[in-house]
């Protein structure tokens, strides 16, 4: 028997959320409470639910303690040393802060609305798979995200359950003398008291913060009410807490990240507060703290549109952070409000959570490709001059875990031909020995999880209609809906009008003519909630509610309610065909068709996101042209009728075109190079790989070079940085001269650089030809010209441009420091 008394292993295993994705303990917790279990797939509900002489009667059975034997020594085997350990034995990255306003880890633990806590979770639980170093910091919302009921008119209404901490797999995080930490953080006429409360995911913690507490004032308790509760000052308060508290946090319980990851601008205060203690610990100014401490910063944006940032009025600025600023920063409001505009002059702009971010950080990415280049068109006004091209936004594309969204026939397939372990490496082999499995085993596998996923919406929808009122036999009909043979698409996100839910809905005889076909029948399943604030969100709910009532269409069509997690493994799990028809390009990534790869199903979706970078014709289908359209009705209509004929002509004909076995040769061939291709690209052990190897060992090492000597090189930088907000307007270019000489353009320019000599970088720039990057080369200094601050440069390059394409500029320039990024100054030759 493990060394663990029974009753405290089985305490651990409940708590540990690598169950959420590692099953090996299911059929221990269904044995203990089958109903319940089924019910909620929650451990910590079973354990704490199951009765003490239940408990020790199931321990006398040799069965259960074997079980629980084993599971003891996998749990200690899961903290073994892992891929990073292996690969990275002595980088300089010790902890990774990862910070997000939502985590989707299970729903067990409802604090999440949608893919930006799907992302987080789904990082979180890749961190520990790889053994990369990394805590977590978000939340606990005395309420989740609400629930969706569907009434008899086909309207979404909304719930708001109470989170109740006994009943979710958390525990009170407590100081050495048991009692449980707290934390204070100013609040305006008082002092706010924040619990803290534990997760255990894996390897790693996920720390969560909580105003509800005794000791706050009634309105104070409210701050951690719900996720993204309405009005500004709410969601200001909460981001507070996130940032400043969650960083005073780990100062607390002695965690010092090299690398703080902010996901999304709503933690952008944390680098306020990583530069308040660094500015503390070695007496600096905040300048100089700042400019060490940005270095270990990394900013994830997943906004696609300027305005979706977080923005704040002066005065709530001035409300909450005015003393903050002044006390603890030393700064004046005007200057901190600077952090947070555009035009640190105008003192009507809001202050923008996503600029802070930008400003505090030593690198900032997008969510996919696509997303990079739009992100960088967002935060031109912070690079005035500079070219898009040059906006320091990059990217990195999200992944899934893997292991989160498989459904068990495809875990099984996967299992037999990659191995138990294939996710959790460097995924090197598992392309090619997925291209290996033979066209019946894939066929057979779809067949199984579509089964599966018709038992779930039967069972779902007959809950749901008993739930709103229906009929005995409404109800009763409902258990008999859809066949497991025919094809099924899916539909399942959140209902706003940028996402175009009802695209496909644009011309509803021809979609009921498509489902209904007798010879090629189609089943279509639909889930998804709006906004209980978006009235054009809900009025897109109850179309599809409406439509899918329709006696004729009733057969082939549904809408499950509530989408939560539990409801998206089945339904990505399940169908054939997962359909995306966002207005492109405000889908920054959209992570819910990676979900489907993994199980053998297949995309059909806008060419926006992840799917304008993964798409070619073997794998799935794209709709649009790869254009953007703005809200154009008429090229709505246009790329709906696009989405018909799609279905028509290709889709459900290659489903059902099947050989003498009865299986779709062509269809298999395309889901086995989707499943080889693209499930390890877009899977979260590739995407945290590429944070890591990309932003966290960079930034780690920059920012240990910073903070030696007490910030040595942090005040050289905003040393540099005043010379250059002093001294940039005395740059100016004098007389260029080109001497073409055969296959050479001979440049040479007088610069008057005044006192900036040493601090700036004089370049020959020229656009891009095509797709390209721009032409650039650094020109060297020929000497002194015996005017003070004057000096000639010198350049060639080869006459395979015109020499007129060719133009100079003067950049900043500083070992170690990322221009624009850290100095945006800029000036070209007129």
């Amino acid at each position: 028997m493990s060394a663990k008394p029974p009753f405290e292993l089985l305490q651990q295993l409940a708590l540990d959320l690598r169950w959420s994705w590692n099953h090996a303990s299911d059929e221990l917790w269904k044995r203990m409470d089958p109903d319940l279990w089924s019910r909620t797939h929650n451990p910590w509900i079973v354990l704490s639910s199951t009765s003490p002489k239940r408990l020790e009667r199931l321990l006398e059975t040799a069965e259960f303690k074997a079980e629980l034997e084993r599971l003891g020594k996998a749990s200690v085997q899961a903290q073994e040393p892992a891929w990073f350990q292996q690969t990275h034995p002595d980088c300089p990255l010790t902890r990774v802060a990862y910070f997000s306003m939502e985590f989707m880890l299970s729903e067990a633990l409802p604090i999440y609305a949608g893919g930006l806590g799907n992302v987080a979770g789904d990082q979180l639980k890749s961190a520990s798979d790889l053994g990369v170093p990394m805590v977590g910091v978000g939340l606990l919302y005395q309420q989740g995200y609400f629930r969706q009921v569907i009434d008899k008119d086909g309207a979404q209404q909304a719930l708001y359950p109470y989170n109740d901490p006994a009943q979710l797999p958390i525990t009170a995080l407590r100081g050495p003398d048991g009692e449980w930490l707290r934390l204070e953080i100013h609040s305006p006429g008082d002092s706010l008291s924040l619990r803290v409360w534990q997760v255990q995911v894996g390897r790693l913690r996920l720390y969560l913060l909580d105003g509800n507490d005794s000791a706050n004032e009634p309105a104070q308790r409210g701050i951690t009410s719900e996720l993204y509760g309405d009005g500004s000052e709410l969601r200001l308060q909460q981001e507070i807490v996130l940032g400043i508290g969650g960083w005073r946090l780990l100062e607390t319980l002695s965690v010092h990240p090299e690398v703080c990851h902010l996901n999304e601008g709503h933690a952008a205060f944390a680098v306020l507060e990583r530069a308040r203690l660094f500015m503390e610990r070695n007496a600096v100014p905040f300048e100089s703290a700042l400019a060490t401490t940005r270095a270990g910063n990394v900013f994830t944006t997943h906004t696609a549109v300027s305005a979706g940032f977080d923005r704040f009025a002066p005065s709530l600025i001035s409300q909450y952070l005015g003393r903050y600023a002044d006390r603890s920063l030393g700064l004046e409001l005007k200057q901190l409000l600077a952090l947070g505009r555009a035009n640190p002059d105008d003192e009507s702009e809001p202050f923008n959570m996503a600029y802070l971010a930008m400003r505090g950080c030593g690198s900032a990415n997008g969510v996919s490709r696509l997303h990079g280049e739009v992100s960088r068109r967002i935060f031109q006004p912070l690079f005035p001059r500079w070219p898009s091209t040059e906006v320091p936004v990059g990217h990195v594309t999200n992944g899934v875990h893997t292991p989160s969204w498989d459904s068990p026939e495809a875990d099984a397939l996967w299992t037999h031909c990659c191995g138990k372990d294939r996710w959790l490496g460097s995924l090197g082999s598992v392309r090619e020995r997925i291209r290996g499995v033979a066209d019946a085993t894939i066929w057979e596998c779809r067949a199984a999880a579509r089964a599966s996923l018709v038992d779930y919406a039967r069972e779902r929808l007959s809950l749901q209609l008993a739930a709103s009122g229906a009929t005995s036999g409404e109800i009763e009909g409902a258990k008999q809906l859809f066949d497991p043979g025919r094809l099924t698409l899916g539909y399942a996100r959140r209902f706003t009008a940028y996402k175009r839910p009802n695209l496909l809905l644009h011309d509803p005889e021809r979609l009921a003519r498509i489902l209904t076909n007798a010879q090629r029948p189609v089943q279509l399943v639909l889930a998804g909630k709006a906004h209980p604030a978006d009235a054009v969100g809900q009025r897109l709910v109850r179309e599809w509610v409406q439509f899918v009532r329709r006696y004729d269409v009733r057969p082939h069509a549904i809408f499950l309610s509530d989408h939560d997690m539990l409801m998206t493994e089945r339904l990505v799990a399940g169908v054939d065909v997962w359909i995306n028809t966002p207005r492109r390009p405000w889908e920054a990534c959209g992570t819910s068709g990676m979900k489907v790869l993994v199980n053998g199903g297949l995309n059909l979706s806008e060419l926006d996101g992840w799917w304008a970078e993964a798409y070619e014709p073997s794998v799935g289908w794209a709709l649009g042209d790869g254009k953007e359209h703005a809200g154009d009705p008429e090229w709505d209509a246009i790329e709906a009728a696009q989405l018909y004929d799609l279905l028509e002509t290709h889709v459900i004909p290659e489903f059902y075109a099947r050989d003498h076995n009865g299986i779709p040769r062509a269809w298999v061939a395309r889901v086995r190079e989707s499943m080889a291709s693209l499930t390890p690209v877009y899977s979260a052990n590739r995407s945290v790989r590429d944070y890591l190897e990309q932003a966290y060992l960079p930034a780690a090492a920059s920012y240990r070079v910073r903070a030696q000597n007490r910030g040595a090189m942090g005040s050289e930088i905003s040393a540099w940085q005043r010379a250059l907000d002093q001294g940039w307007s005395a740059l100016s270019f004098g007389p260029v001269t080109v001497d073409s000489q055969g296959d050479r353009h001979h440049f040479t320019a007088r610069v008057h650089l005044g006192a900036l000599a040493s601090a700036v970088r004089v370049e020959l720039y020229a656009e891009p030809l095509g797709d390209g990057r721009p032409f650039l080369q650094a020109m060297s200094r020929d000497g002194a010209t015996g005017e003070p601050g004057m000096a000639i440069f010198v350049a060639s390059v080869p006459a395979t441009r015109a020499a007129g394409d060719y133009t100079l500029r003067i950049v900043p320039a500083h070992p170690g420091v990322l221009a624009p990024l850290e100095a945006a100054h800029i000036l070209w030759q007129r």
